[in-house]
């Protein structure tokens, strides 16, 4: 039922920065250019709850456990994936690609920590 609260709460979240994004970047800043830049990115800050959402989670249940190692495992391996998505994406679509960088590295982090769970908690039972 957490994992359900998570990707409620994230899809809540994505959706409050696709609707109240303008009024919240207007809030932080005066600057027009900034405000367009801005405006500009908030899809990517709109799905980035959605991407991360499984990271984020895996990260407390982690931790609670004190599974630290397995933890550092998987983020071995979403970083070193992370920096080849760096160095492709980048290139080729400038700030966007940044973006899409940050999403593989959450995204991968989820993923690595899905496959390590049902070990970690067998261990955890042990």
């Amino acid at each position: 039922i957490t994992s359900q609260w998570g990707a409620g709460g994230a899809l809540l979240l994505g959706v409050a920065f696709l609707l109240a994004g303008p009024q919240i970047i207007d809030l932080m800043t005066t600057a027009p250019e900034v405000r367009e830049t801005a405006r500009h990115y908030l899809p990517w800050l709109a799905i980035a709850p959605l991407i991360g959402v499984a990271s984020w989670m895996f990260d407390g249940i982690f931790i609670g456990a004190t599974l630290t190692r397995e933890m550092r495992n998987a983020m071995f391996v979403s970083v070193t994936i992370y920096i080849a998505a760096l160095g492709i994406l980048v290139p080729a679509f400038g700030n966007h690609g940044l973006w899409a960088a940050l999403m593989v590295l959450n995204a991968t982090r989820g993923l690595t920590m899905a496959r390590l769970y049902p070990e970690a908690e067998a261990r955890a039972r042990a």
